[in-house]
C-alpha cells in the first residue's frame, strides 16, 4: 500500500516533468530546407511560416531557410508568382520544397522604382519590361536604340549613322519646353548620366548610355507615369528606365560564355540624280576652268568630253564604304551556397561607312553577391568602360563632307583632292573636298567611366528589411577637334580642346516592411535619398596654326580659353505604402519631400506624391471562368511631380559674360573685358509641375496565352519655365526667366501579347503595341503666343514641335499664286507648315521556335510626323535630288496673282526648283514609315552533339537590321533620323547627316 500511495504521490509530478521535457524537446526541433522553382532554381524572398503561429522566416539568396518549431504543425511556403504549398510536419529536420508557377497571376516579377521587385499583378500603374534576350537579339550597340518600337508610349529617334551617335528617347510626349524631355536612366538602383557629349562641331554627339555594354543587361523596365516615378523626385519627371544587370548563379560551377559578332553595314542613301552634269542652264562646266556649285548642266547621255562620252561618277558609292562591326564578349559566372559572382569583358569595334569614323568600346563588369550573415546580404559591383570615338562634322556646316558628296556633280571626279601645287582641288569655292576632309579634319573624343555600386540588405525581422545602397557615376572625357590650314571655312586652321570631369554620387537608405494583418497585406517603404552632381569643363579654341600639321594648342596664334564648374545637390525623403485587401483590392500611396540646391531658399523644398488603386475583379470568377480569363484588372492613378526644367546650377543669378562691343571682342590687346549678361536672373523661379491622371485595364486569358494592357493618360505641365521673356529696355536687361508655361499631353497605349501556338517542338510568340499621343501648348506667358526653339516652334494652341517658316502664297481657295514669270512665290507672312509629332506609333514582333531553330522578325511603324528634308531643300538649288531629273517645261497649277486667271506660263525645271529652294514648305515631307527593323534566324546545337566536346551549348545566328523601309512620302534615306542630336530643338530635321545603315550580323555564342 505504501508503494501505491508513493506511486500516486509522485505519478502526477513525474508525468508533468515528462510532458514538460517532451514539450521542451519538441520546441527545439530545427527545421532546415530549401525552396526552389520547378527547374531547381532557388527562390529568394519566399515566405516560410508555421500555420496559425508567429513562427516564420524568409529564404535568402540561396533559397535556404531555418526555423525552430514544436515538432508538429503545418508549414506554409509562398512566393510571389508561385502557388503556395502546405507541408505536414511530424518532427522533420530537413525539407525541400519546389513551388509551381501560379498561372492565375501574370507570373511576372518586375523591378520598379528604387530597385524594388514587385509582382506585376499588383502594380497600380503602367510599366513595360524588355528582357535582356530581346535587347541582345536587336544587335544594337546603344541601349536606347535596342528598345525602339518595342514599348508602348515610347518614341526613339536616331540622330545619325556615325558610329557612337546619340539616340533620343521620349516617354508620353515632351513635358518641358526648354528642359530635357528624356527619361532618367537607372542601373541597379543608381541614377546615371545620359547627357549628349563629344561633338565640337556641327552634328550630334554621343549619349552616355552608349558606354554600357548591352550583354550585361538582364532586363529594362520602362516606368511611364507620375504614379510610377514619383519616388525618384524631379529626376524622374519624364519617366524612368530601370536597367537591371545580370547575376551569377547559386551552387553553380564556373560557367564561361563567349559570344562573337561580326556585321556588315551599308548606308541608306537619299535619292540623288545621275542624269545631268555640272553646269548651268544646260551648259556643261568642267569644274576646272569653269567652276560652279550647281548640276544644271548638260545631259550625261549626250555629253562628250574631249570627244569621248562623259564618265559618270556615283559620288555616294565612291565615298561611302561598307562599315564593319566586331563585338566579342566573354563572361564567367557561378557561385557557392551563399554567394554568386559574374565577371564580364566586352570589346566593341565599329568602323563607320564614312572613312576614318569609328567607335571603340572596352567594358569590364564585375558583380559579387554574398549572404554575409543569416539576415545580411551584400552586393558589390563595378562597371568600367573606355570608349574612343572619331567623327566628322555633319549637317550643313562648311566642313561637312556628307554635304559635298550629296550635292557633288556626277560629271566631276573628286579625286585626287590635291592640285599639282599641293593646294586643295575644288570644283567650287565654298566647300571643302570631302576626301581632303578625311585627312585634314577630325573630331575625337575619349571617355573613361566608372560605375561602382554597393548594396546591403539587412533583415532584423522576417517582415522588415533595411537597405543601404551607395553608387557613383564618374567619368572623364577628353575631346579634340582639328582643322588643317587651307580649309575653306578656316584657311589658317583651327584647334579645339575640351575636357569634362563629371562626378555623381547617390545614396539611398530604405526601410521596407511587409506584414499580413488578417485579410490585409501591408507593404511600406520609407527612405532618404542624397544626390550630388559635380561637373567641370574646360574649353580652348585656337585659330591660326603657325606650324601646319602640328595639332597642338601651342601652335595656335590666337587662343580663347574658358572654364566652368557646377555643383548641385538634391535631397529627398519619401514614403510609399501599398495596401492589398484579399488579393483583389489595392491602394498605393506615394509621397516625397524634395530639396534642390539650384532653387532659391524660398522654393528649394517642395512636396509631391501620388495615389493609385487597382481592382482585380478576376478574383471573383468561378473556376470555370478563370480557365478562360485568368486575370482582369482595372486601375486608376493620379500623381503630381516636380521637374527642374531648364534650371541649371546658378541659373537664378545674373552672370558676367566675355564682352563684345560692336566689332571689338575681348580679350583685346591683352586686356580682358566682361559685361553683365543681358538676361536677368530670376531668384523666384520654382520647379515646373507635372500633374498626371492615368486609367488602365489589364487582362490575361487562357493562363496568359493572351494578355492585354491598355492605358489612357492625361498629363499637364504647369509653371513651365520660359527662359527668354522680353523685358523693357528701361530695365537695362533684354530678357528674364519666368514660371508661366502650360502644356498638355493626352494619349492611349495598348500592348497585346499572345502565344498562338505552344507545344514541345514549336512555339509562336506575338507582341503588338500601339501608341497615340496628342500634345498641345496651352499658354506661354501672358499674351505671348509664339517662341522659337531651334528648328521647331512653340505656338499657343498648337502641338509642341510644329515647323514654322516660309510658305507658298495662296488665294482664299487655297490655290497657289504665281507671278508673271509663271513661278509660285513665298507668302509675305510665314506660317505653320508642319508638325513633327506622329499621329501614332506601332510595333509588331513575332518570335518562332521550332526545335533547335529560332526565328523572329520585328516591324516598327510610324504614322505621320513631318520632316524638314534639307538634303532636298538645298539640293533644289544645286539640281541634285532625283526629282530634279524632270527638267522639261511645265505649267504650274496656280493662279496668276496679277490677273486672277489660271497660270498659263511655262517654266523650265531649273527655274521651278530654284524657286522652290526659297520656300521652306517645299521640303516638308510626311515621315510615315513601315520598317522591318530586325530579322533574326538562330540555331542551337543539340546537347548530344556536344557531349564529347568541352562545350555545354553553342548557338549560331544571323540578324538583319533595317532590311526594308517603306516611306512613300520621304525622299531621304531613313525617315527615323534627327541630324543635329537629341535636344528638343533639333528634332524633325534631315540635313546631311551620316546615313544610317542596313546591316547583316553573324553571331556565335558558346558556353564552357
Amino acid at each position: 500500500m505504501k508503494f501505491k500511495q508513493l506511486l500516486k504521490r509522485f505519478m502526477l509530478p513525474l508525468l508533468s516533468v515528462f510532458v514538460f521535457c517532451y514539450s521542451t524537446y519538441a520546441q527545439t526541433v530545427t527545421l532546415k530546407g530549401k525552396v526552389t522553382d520547378e527547374k531547381g532554381e532557388p527562390i529568394a524572398g519566399a515566405s516560410v511560416k508555421i500555420k496559425n503561429t508567429n513562427i516564420g522566416s524568409v529564404t535568402g539568396g540561396s533559397g535556404m531557410f531555418s526555423i525552430n518549431y514544436t515538432g508538429q504543425g503545418t508549414l506554409v511556403v509562398s512566393a510571389i508568382g508561385f502557388t503556395a504549398q502546405e507541408i505536414k510536419l511530424t518532427g522533420q529536420a530537413q525539407v525541400n520544397i519546389a513551388l509551381a508557377e501560379d498561372n492565375k497571376v501574370l507570373n511576372e516579377v518586375v523591378v520598379t522604382a528604387l530597385g524594388i521587385k514587385r509582382d506585376k499583378r499588383i502594380l497600380t500603374y503602367s510599366s513595360q519590361e524588355i528582357k535582356g534576350e530581346s535587347l541582345a537579339q536587336s544587335k544594337e550597340p546603344n541601349l536606347v536604340n535596342a528598345i525602339a518600337g518595342k514599348v508602348a508610349g515610347v518614341q526613339v529617334t536616331s540622330s545619325s549613322g556615325t558610329p557612337g551617335s546619340s539616340a533620343r528617347i521620349v516617354i508620353r510626349g515632351g513635358s518641358s519646353f526648354y528642359g530635357t524631355n528624356e527619361p532618367l536612366m537607372v542601373i541597379d538602383g543608381i541614377p546615371v548620366d545620359n547627357s549628349e557629349t563629344g561633338s565640337l562641331n556641327s552634328g550630334p554627339g554621343t549619349n552616355r548610355i552608349a558606354d554600357i555594354d548591352p550583354s550585361i543587361i538582364a532586363s529594362m523596365n520602362v516606368l511611364k507615369g507620375a504614379a510610377a516615378t514619383a519616388l525618384y523626385g524631379s529626376k524622374g519627371a519624364n519617366g524612368v528606365v530601370i536597367i537591371t544587370t545580370k547575376n551569377g548563379a547559386l551552387n553553380k560551377k564556373p560557367l564561361i560564355t563567349f559570344s562573337s559578332d561580326f556585321s556588315f553595314e551599308n548606308p541608306l542613301l537619299p535619292q540623288i540624280q545621275s542624269k545631268y552634269s555640272l553646269g548651268n542652264n544646260g551648259i556643261y562646266f568642267d569644274g576646272e576652268t569653269n567652276k560652279t556649285s550647281t548640276s544644271w548642266g548638260a545631259e550625261m547621255d549626250t555629253l562628250k568630253i574631249n570627244g569621248q562620252p562623259a564618265k559618270t561618277y556615283n559620288q555616294s558609292d565612291l565615298f561611302f564604304k561598307t562599315g564593319h562591326t566586331y563585338n566579342n564578349t566573354v563572361n564567367i559566372g557561378g557561385g557557392g551556397s551563399n554567394s554568386t559572382y559574374l565577371v564580364s569583358y566586352s570589346n566593341f569595334n565599329q568602323q563607320g561607312t564614312v572613312p576614318t569614323t569609328q567607335f571603340l568600346r572596352n567594358t569590364f563588369f564585375a558583380k559579387y553577391s554574398a549572404q554575409v550573415l543569416k539576415n545580411l546580404n551584400t552586393t558589390f559591383q563595378l562597371n568600367y568602360s573606355n570608349s574612343q570615338n572619331d567623327r566628322l562634322p555633319e549637317g550643313y556646316a562648311l566642313e561637312s563632307p556628307v554635304w559635298t558628296v550629296f550635292t557633288a556633280p556626277v560629271s566631276y571626279n573628286l579625286q585626287p583632292y590635291l592640285n599639282a601645287d599641293g593646294s586643295q582641288r575644288l570644283f567650287r569655292f565654298s566647300r571643302n573636298n570631302p576626301y581632303w576632309v578625311l585627312d585634314n579634319i577630325k573630331n575625337h573624343s575619349g571617355v573613361n567611366r566608372f560605375l561602382p555600386t554597393f548594396t546591403a540588405d539587412y533583415k532584423p525581422l522576417s517582415w522588415l528589411t533595411i537597405t543601404e545602397r551607395f553608387g557613383a557615376d564618374v567619368y572623364t572625357e577628353m575631346d579634340r577637334y582639328h582643322e588643317s590650314t587651307e580649309s575653306v571655312s578656316n584657311p589658317n586652321g583651327r584647334l579645339v580642346d575640351q575636357n569634362i570631369n563629371y562626378r555623381q554620387y547617390n545614396n539611398d537608405l530604405l526601410i521596407s516592411a511587409n506584414k499580413q494583418f488578417g485579410d490585409f497585406n501591408i507593404d511600406v517603404v520609407l527612405g532618404n535619398n542624397l544626390l550630388s552632381s559635380y561637373s567641370e569643363n574646360t574649353y580652348a579654341n585656337g585659330v591660326g596654326l603657325t606650324v601646319p600639321g602640328l595639332y597642338n594648342m601651342a601652335s595656335a596664334s590666337t587662343v580663347t580659353y574658358k572654364e566652368g564648374s557646377s555643383l548641385q545637390r538634391k535631397i529627398g525623403f519619401y514614403l510609399q505604402s501599398n495596401i492589398e485587401y484579399k488579393r483583389f483590392l489595392l491602394l498605393s500611396l506615394t509621397g516625397r519631400y524634395n530639396g534642390n540646391s539650384v532653387l532659391s531658399t524660398a522654393h528649394n523644398f517642395y512636396p509631391y506624391g501620388s495615389a493609385a488603386g487597382s481592382f482585380i475583379f478576376s478574383e471573383f470568377f468561378s473556376p470555370e471562368l478563370s480557365k478562360v480569363m485568368n486575370l482582369g484588372k482595372v486601375r486608376v492613378s493620379y500623381g503630381t511631380v516636380g521637374n527642374d526644367g531648364s534650371i541649371g546650377a546658378y541659373g537664378l543669378l545674373t552672370p558676367y559674360n566675355i564682352a563684345t562691343i560692336r566689332n571689338l571682342a575681348f580679350p583685346y590687346g591683352g586686356q580682358a573685358g566682361f559685361l553683365i549678361s543681358d538676361v536677368l536672373g530670376n531668384p523666384n523661379l520654382k520647379n515646373e509641375r507635372i500633374n498626371e491622371f492615368e486609367a488602365g485595364f489589364e487582362a490575361g486569358f487562357f493562363n496568359n496565352r493572351i494578355s492585354l494592357e491598355a492605358s489612357f493618360y492625361s498629363k499637364k505641365t504647369i509653371d513651365g519655365i520660359i527662359p527668354s521673356v522680353a523685358l523693357a529696355p528701361s530695365t537695362g536687361y533684354a530678357y528674364t526667366s519666368v514660371n508661366s508655361a502650360v502644356m498638355r499631353n493626352r494619349g492611349i497605349e495598348v500592348l497585346l501579347s499572345a502565344t498562338p501556338i505552344k507545344s514541345r517542338d514549336f512555339n509562336w510568340d506575338l507582341t503588338l503595341n500601339f501608341t497615340r499621343n496628342r500634345n498641345k501648348v496651352l499658354a506661354i506667358y501672358k499674351d505671348l503666343n509664339q517662341l522659337g526653339n531651334g528648328f521647331t516652334n512653340i505656338i499657343v494652341g498648337q502641338p509642341y514641335g510644329v515647323i514654322y517658316g516660309t510658305r507658298y502664297a495662296r488665294n482664299a481657295a487655297g490655290k497657289l499664286l504665281t507671278d508673271d514669270s509663271g513661278l509660285p512665290y513665298a507668302d509675305d507672312n510665314q506660317g505653320i507648315i508642319g508638325n513633327i509629332n506622329p499621329n501614332w506609333l506601332g510595333g509588331i514582333n513575332n518570335n518562332f521556335r521550332y526545335k533547335q531553330f529560332n526565328f523572329s522578325f520585328f516591324f516598327d511603324i510610324k504614322r505621320g510626323g513631318d520632316i524638314q528634308n534639307n538634303v532636298d531643300g538645298y539640293g533644289y538649288f544645286y539640281g541634285t535630288p532625283k526629282v530634279t531629273e524632270n527638267r522639261g517645261l511645265r505649267v504650274v497649277d496656280g493662279v496668276n496673282a496679277t490677273t486672277g486667271q489660271p497660270n498659263t506660263v511655262a517654266v523650265n525645271g531649273q527655274a521651278y526648283y530654284q524657286r522652290a529652294n526659297s520656300v521652306l514648305e517645299s521640303v516638308i515631307q510626311d515621315g510615315s514609315y513601315v520598317k522591318l527593323r530586325n530579322v533574326s534566324l538562330g540555331y542551337t546545337l543539340k546537347p548530344s552533339w556536344l557531349s564529347k566536346s568541352p562545350f555545354k551549348s553553342a548557338t549560331f545566328s544571323v540578324t538583319g537590321r533595317n532590311l526594308w523601309i517603306h516611306a512613300p512620302h520621304f525622299t531621304g534615306g531613313d525617315p527615323e533620323v534627327s541630324s543635329f542630336g537629341s535636344s528638343n530643338g533639333s528634332q524633325g530635321i534631315y540635313s546631311f547627316s551620316t546615313p544610317t545603315s542596313r546591316s547583316i550580323d553573324f553571331s556565335l555564342k558558346v558556353t564552357l
